[in-house]
């Protein structure tokens, strides 16, 4: 089968032939019709997330998939061949970039039915980390206000749409084309992050989702209300500043989780929420396409298909 690996840290990826992997008694075959890449993927290949999640070379790129059940392990229950799953692999692990991944039966989840399997590939880490996030961490509830930065990015993306589903008020910063984008996704009110200073324009606001760190995580800290909620993405928030301002402030290292994905998926198909898609490119075009998300001028999500 085919698989994008890296030989080493900071190697450049490429599509290799591998053998078949083998599945454990608790584990299950998938044939990846689709998979997404991530910010993620980039920070595993360049080696920045060693000290959390280590990894054996060659590696398999890749933690978010969707497909369909090939084989089960010997002590798995409740799958069958040809289910539509998705899930999110574990990143030590890796190997959703590939023609065929093994998966633990605990992070296997049924498709949405509301999605076609390619787009549901989009799914596990932009919509769980947004998730997570508002719903876990900030207890995020109907009435209350939230500010998502990079709201044309793919947590930004979910994150709008959770808000806006469950009667949030919705600010989005973005710029040039994510400015509609983020419009289209239910923002109440988008700024153009190029020509205009959030700060200077909202205050009393519950929670701020920064998916960009430096000085917009810094500004953040002055339009919450007292007594809110910044919750970061991207780098680990400034105590101080936040005791200073009298909120709370929280990193969101977001895990595989099946339970929780199966709660975004449900959430997803009762609200028929879409998946942002930057781009679909099959996995022979799969080196220009880690290129444009290690740029970071991704509108949503990356999807890489395997047909």
């Amino acid at each position: 089968m085919k698989a994008f690996r890296i030989a080493h840290y900071d190697a450049a990826p490429v599509v290799d032939d591998i053998q078949m992997p083998d599945v454990g008694p608790d584990e299950v075959l998938v044939r990846v019709r689709a998979a997404s890449l991530n910010p993620l993927d980039v920070k595993m290949q360049r080696g920045f997330m060693h000290a959390y999640f280590p990894v054996n070379f060659p590696y398999t790129l890749g933690t978010d998939l969707a497909g369909t059940i090939e084989r089960t392990g010997s002590d798995v229950t409740g799958w069958h061949k040809g289910d539509p799953v998705v899930a999110r692999l574990d990143p030590t692990s890796g190997g959703a970039l590939a023609e065929f991944a093994v998966v633990k039966a605990g992070y296997l989840v049924s498709a949405p039915t509301s999605l076609s399997l390619e787009d549901a590939a989009g799914i596990p880490t932009a919509a769980g980390t947004a998730w997570q996030a508002l719903f876990e961490i900030a207890d995020f509830k109907r009435g209350q206000s939230v500010l998502v930065h990079a709201g044309a990015g793919g947590v930004g993306s979910f994150a709008i749409q959770f808000a806006r589903a469950i009667g949030a008020r919705v600010i989005a910063t973005a710029s040039g084309t994510g400015i509609d984008i983020a419009r289209r996704l239910g923002a109440d009110q988008v700024i153009d992050y190029r020509s205009e200073n959030f700060a200077d324009k909202l205050s009393d606001i519950d929670v701020v989702l920064d998916t960009i760190g430096g000085e917009t995580q810094q500004h953040s800290f002055n339009v919450l209300r007292s007594g809110g909620y910044l919750l970061a993405t991207s780098s680990p928030p400034d105590e101080a500043l936040a005791k200073a301002h009298n909120v709370a402030a929280t990193f969101v290292f977001h895990m595989s989780d099946g339970s929780r994905l199966g709660k975004v998926i449900d959430a997803i198909d009762a609200d028929s929420l879409k998946v942002l898609i930057d781009r679909k490119v099959p996995l022979s075009g799969l080196s220009g396409a880690f290129e444009h998300q290690a740029s970071g001028r991704a509108r949503g999500k990356i999807i890489i298909t395997t047909d």
